[in-house]
């Protein structure tokens, strides 16, 4: 499978070192305005390079395209490339729009080709194992659910200028994708709070870097996600289900899991730095999955209304905040 990837910046190195990796597919164009940032990179994997998504779109051996550019470029990047006929990747969130988002669904469903949104820690390998043990019903059913989603850093002010509250719409969207993935069940009420934690200094646009959701379930469990941006230990990602038959718990990873004890105490690694370390193989997977529903010609796992669904939350969650009251979500 030939693949376009749009977007050099962040994430997209990642995205391009594993389709190069992957036996069936192959990195052959990377579109970015600014050309030195994807000259390094297809340098790295023998792609060529444009800064014209048109040009990219019309090679007829492109036959998928990884979007990885900022998210309110998204919905007209979609568009394009649905009608361009290629299978579309897209990184979380679709879009920052509802209204584009579903334009988009029209055109994705009305060109009839594959589209896959990038909630990459569905496959993760603990995360994944929760999900089967709820399944199975070794807790019974769930009544709470505690997702603590920490980041060691904030986004650079421009990122976060492009975003405002991007502590729902690019952190927490994903905590948001697995209380549905985990439980099966959306949410009916949101409540946010947040607050600004941060100096000046680190924090200069005064946007919220510190969140607590609670989420209520249409089974009637209760969630709670908290999330921030100063975890100066490192990336910290567990997931707590507490039900009437049990508790599972997805704990935090390190590189291993070896424990020295001597005179000076007890030492452990670190855990891992950030979400490249700590999903690597989730990112892999998610390509996986991606590439094998393409060639089975079956939808792809997680479709563009599991996007538009997380989106829909994190979009009440913001309101919530600003509210300070409980915003009700439609079904």
């Amino acid at each position: 499978m030939e693949f376009c990837l749009i977007g050099a910046g962040f994430i997209g190195p990642v995205h391009a070192a594993n389709i190069a990796a992957h036996p069936r597919a192959r990195l052959r164009t990377v579109v970015d305005l600014d050309r030195a940032a994807g000259e390094r990179v297809a340098g790295k994997h023998g792609a060529t390079v444009t800064t014209s998504l048109a040009e990219a779109l019309a090679d007829p051996k492109i036959d998928a395209v990884v979007i990885c550019t900022p998210p309110r470029t998204h919905a007209a990047i979609i568009e394009a490339a649905a009608r361009a006929g290629k299978a579309i990747f897209c990184e979380k969130p679709v879009d920052l729009d509802l209204a584009k988002v579903d334009a988009c669904a029209r055109i994705v469903r009305d060109a009839g080709v594959s589209f896959f949104v990038g909630f990459n820690r569905r496959y993760d390998p603990t995360h994944r194992a929760m999900f089967d043990a709820i399944r199975k019903g070794e807790i019974g059913r769930p009544e709470m659910i505690v997702l603590s989603s920490r980041d060691p850093e904030i986004s650079p002010p421009d990122y976060v200028k492009a975003m405002p509250y991007g502590i729902f719409y690019d952190t927490m969207i994903h905590d948001f994708d697995m209380v549905r993935w985990l439980t099966g069940q959306e949410p009916v009420e949101v409540y946010a709070r947040v607050a600004v934690m941060l100096d000046e200094k680190t924090n200069p646009e005064r946007d919220p870097d510190t969140a607590m959701v609670t989420l209520t379930l249409a089974g009637g469990a209760l969630v709670h996600v908290n999330s921030s941006f100063r975890a100066v230990y490192g990336y910290d990602q567990r997931i707590e289900a507490f039900g009437e038959k049990g508790m599972l718990v997805s704990r935090n990873q390190q590189p291993t899991t070896l424990v020295r004890y001597d005179a000076k105490g007890i030492r452990q690694d670190p855990l891992h730095y950030f979400f490249i370390q700590r999903y690597a193989q989730a990112y892999r997977d998610e390509l996986e999955d991606f590439i094998a529903a393409v060639e089975a010609r079956r939808p792809p796992s997680i479709s563009l209304d599991d996007g538009r669904r997380a989106l829909a939350i994190a979009y009440a969650a913001m309101e919530s905040a600003k509210s300070g009251k409980p915003v009700a979500l439609k079904p």
